[in-house]
């Protein structure tokens, strides 16, 4: 598979590198099972990629880790390196500014510890820097309405160190964690900018400063949060208990993740499943929505798998767990989006590369003014140095930076949330990009199932030649022979001296009589085929159907139609990819005649039939001279051109390890409808992305012209911040309500009625 690109290291300025404290809503959170050596810590102020690389960073001095594994959904690093060493990792992250937690695995008798919806340890982080906020308000009136005496001075400094203090303590930890190793990071430019503001007697601006800033690292740590939380909702769906049968038959609840595989787990009506299993006893219908996104229940019956996080309806059922809780579908989902957060899109590694030339470029800037601005315009050093810190503030990139992963990761988890799993950024942005969609046939246009779509007795009367087809049919295992006992419906008779024909069918008898059900050839082979028996043969197999003919001593009695059927939504999913200007392309094993037919119904123009799975590959490597191309399939057989095309997507791969780790794109539910959805999402996300970044660049480049030539003043700087910010996070957040997604293609959908009729 293509190998997808996982830097996290991004340098020059953090959106969320010291995010204040916030109030703590309890969730759960699935933890990874430590491997051998493997120790997992939480760090509750690490909130986005640019604190990854700030860790990452600090680690490199320390000899002896084998392996960093980060889950900034759920704020987790896992380190794997031997016991002696951890003491000196700990020490590196905690002297770059944070402060790792380890997590204790649970216990058979109890639930996992809860873990808290925002990273930031301090419930009361909004009412503390309201206070600082208030402070610095009165900082700034005692400045500019009281008495210039020394007592009022020195009270407007004493609330401003306050405010200081109540807001800006992280940001100063990480601002001179970061000085020491020669970083330029968001939060030693605030450091800097702060504190040489109230060296030069700006001390009601520094305040201000301060407290507007850490309202702002609120809001866009409340933002990511938020962004989050449709991965979150999936992670509190699977309960943390589970009631399992014991060795004595007893039941008892325990904690799900220590629930081994091969238990007996009870989920009554109501209940949510707690782990992926095969239904045992029982039967009921489950909303597996959280996995599949389909809406409508589905039954389940003793056999049927069922995965975690699915609700009961109806009925009690009884399974056997097939995975435990840390492996479970609906975990390995949560898994890879955390993943895919991780992996950086093109447009986010663009704002990387910009920011770690702008940050440096902005403090060369102002490092000039303060030494220039006096020697060229004759003003004073106070005031050259105060113009200097107001382009430090300005050069906070917070909407810059913010704006993009708050608007990759709202994309990812709304196409989550319909049961679309994009793998990353790069993926769910190279989607706009698709010129073909190459679709597999079965399983994927159509049921993967074979049919019985028609047939009609020729001779004697019509009911017995069902019964005496249902008889044998019944009898034997093959697919074809399967799809017309349950096509008919019947209870067959009982058949004695049943032998079955290699490569051509079934003989026995049947009330009395020999008769045999088998392929056209064996037709041929007895000498029962008729120039009429041909032509009207001819006519079914030019639709793609394979034919089964029940025959006597007398000649052929019946003939049976069986075909892999269109799905229902195919129709209209290809209609909506004409739409998009996407043109799709059939690729198919089977016969030119099954293809078109195939292809007629679905409404599909080109068709390559015939194909080896090496005949595929060299389809997709011809597609790719159009444009970019997907390949559609089911994961496995179509592995190679999965992977040789520029996104290889997964259909109905819920449940399936290969196909979710093989495919750049999964399709939990099996809806091809999902694809044209993706495409419009991807759009969308594009636009969004450019358009918070050029509204956050516009909005830097009016304050550098007001700063250099008119009066902006630092806490209008961060203030107008503040308000870029919250813009370009509502503007990215709106992707989670799955706009494209949601909506179908008006005009796709009269195509597809179109075709239809």
């Amino acid at each position: 598979m293509k190998p997808q690109d996982s830097t996290s290291s991004c340098s020059g300025g953090a959106c969320c590198g010291a995010a204040p404290a916030a109030s703590a809503t309890v969730i759960a959170v699935p933890r990874p099972t430590p491997r051998a050596g493997t120790t997992v810590y939480r760090i509750p102020t690490m909130d986005c990629p640019v604190e990854e690389a700030e860790i990452r960073r600090a680690l490199e001095g320390v000899s002896g880790i084998h392996a960093l594994s980060f889950q900034l959904g759920a704020r987790t690093l896992a380190i794997t390196a031997p016991a002696q060493v951890l003491p000196r990792a700990l020490e590196a992250i905690t002297g770059a500014g944070f402060n790792p937690q380890p997590l204790q695995p649970p216990s058979e008798d109890s639930a996992p510890a809860k873990e808290e919806h925002h990273g930031h340890d301090a419930p009361s982080g909004l009412p503390r820097l309201a206070l600082a906020l208030a402070l610095a308000l009165l900082a700034e009136g005692i400045e500019l309405f009281a008495p210039h005496t020394l007592a009022f001075e020195a009270t407007g400094m004493a609330l401003a160190l306050a405010a200081i203090a109540l807001s800006g303590l992280e940001t100063y930890a990480k601002g001179f964690a970061a000085l020491r190793r020669g970083r330029l990071t968001i939060n030693a430019l605030m450091s800097v900018a702060v504190t040489g503001a109230f060296l030069i007697g700006q001390w009601p601006e520094a305040a201000m400063v301060m407290a507007l800033y850490g309202i702002a690292e609120l809001v866009e740590a409340r933002a990511a949060d938020r962004a989050r939380d449709a991965i979150r909702t999936l992670m509190a769906l699977a309960p943390e208990e589970a009631d399992v049968r014991q060795a004595d038959g007893a039941w008892r609840v325990v904690a799900a993740a220590v629930v081994a595989v091969g238990d007996t787990v009870r989920i009554r009506p109501g209940e949510r499943v707690p782990l992926d299993g095969v239904v045992t006893r029982g039967s009921s219908a489950l909303n597996q929505a959280p996995v599949t996104g389909e809406s409508i229940p589905v039954d389940k019956a003793p056999g049927d798998v069922v995965f975690a996080g699915s609700v009961n309806q109806t009925g009690e059922i009884e399974l056997r767990v097939t995975a435990p809780a840390s492996g479970s579908t609906l975990a390995r989902i949560i898994h890879a989006v955390e993943q895919a957060q991780s992996a950086r899109a093109p447009t986010q590694r663009f704002v990387d590369r910009f920011s770690q030339v702008y940050t440096p470029a902005i403090f060369a800037l102002a490092l000039a003014t303060a030494v220039l601005l006096p020697w060229l315009t004759g003003a004073t050093w106070t005031q050259g140095l105060y113009k200097a810190l107001v382009l430090l503030v300005i050069g906070c990139p917070c909407a810059l930076v913010i704006s993009t992963p708050v608007t990759v990761v709202s994309a990812l988890a709304a196409a989550a949330r319909r049961g679309v799993l994009v793998k990353g950024g790069t993926y769910l942005e190279q989607a706009r990009e698709i010129k073909t969609v190459a679709l597999d046939k079965t399983g994927t246009l159509t049921e993967g199932r074979p049919k019985l779509v028609h047939w009609e007795s020729l001779q004697g009367e019509r009911d017995a030649n069902a019964r005496v087809a249902a008889s044998l049919a019944a009898r034997s295992d093959h697919p074809v022979s399967q799809a017309i006992a349950q096509g008919l419906a019947l209870r067959g008779n009982s058949v004695t001296a049943f032998k079955a024909l290699a490569g051509r069918g079934v003989e026995g008898v049947v009330e009395g009589r020999r008769v045999v059900l088998g392929n056209h050839r064996l037709a041929e082979e007895r000498g029962q085929c008729s120039a009429a028996l041909e032509q009207r043969l001819q006519a079914q197999e030019a639709q793609g159907r394979s034919l089964t003919l029940l025959m006597g001593d007398d000649g052929v009695l019946a003939v049976f139609a069986v075909a892999d059927t269109i799905k229902a939504g195919s129709r209209e999913a290809v209609a909506q990819l004409r739409a998009l200007g996407v043109t799709p392309v059939l690729l198919t094993g089977d016969n030119a005649a099954t293809g078109q037919t195939i292809a007629r119904q679905a409404g599909i123009g080109e068709v390559r039939a015939n194909l080896l799975p090496e005949d595929k590959l060299a389809a997709v490597e011809a597609l790719r001279r159009r444009g970019a191309v997907a390949m559609v399939g089911d994961g496995i057989n179509d592995a190679p051109a999965l992977a040789r095309a520029d996104i290889g997507i997964a259909m109905g791969a819920a449940g399936t390890d290969t196909a979710m780790e093989a495919a750049d794109v999964v399709v939990m539910n099996d809806d091809l409808r999902r694809i044209p959805e993706t495409i419009r999402l991807s759009r969308l996300t594009r636009a969004v992305l450019w358009q918070n970044i050029t509204f956050a660049i516009g909005v830097k480049a009016v304050f550098f012209v007001l700063a250099v030539f008119g009066s902006a003043t630092m806490w209008m700087a961060v203030f107008a911040d503040m308000g870029a910010t919250l813009i370009v996070v509502a503007n990215g957040l709106r992707l989670l309500r799955a706009g494209p997604a949601e909506r179908a293609d008006d005009g796709a959908r009269r195509a597809a009625s179109g075709s239809l009729a």
